[in-house]
């Protein structure tokens, strides 16, 4: 179990409009985003595709391909959290050796 909280690149987009002081809504109509779709990426509750990725690059110049394995590396950890998975991946384990 990871000793550290993982890093929802959204986190990273959020400081990235903060610095160079973009307001959220009108930076959504500049990539063509609904504001409540952004929101949720910045704020961690969604995930950023690769479509998204892309549209970040665009306008931001932030390599899409890190934020695709900023998620990639999220999503995995956040997995690794799950105790009910954690227990079934164990189970899986045990089965194998045998």
């Amino acid at each position: 179990m990871p000793s550290f909280r993982p890093y929802h690149p959204g986190e990273l987009l959020k400081e990235e409009l903060s610095h160079r002081n973009f307001a959220q809504k009108d930076f959504a109509q500049r990539i063509g985003l609904p504001y409540s779709s952004l929101n949720e990426i910045l704020n961690g509750k969604k995930a950023v595709s690769v479509e998204i990725a892309l549209r970040m690059e665009a306008a931001l110049g932030i390599h899409a391909d890190l934020l695709v394995k900023m998620q990639s590396d999220y999503d995995l950890q956040t997995a690794l959290t799950n105790t009910q998975l954690r227990d079934q991946l164990s189970e899986i384990r045990r089965i194998s050796a045998l």
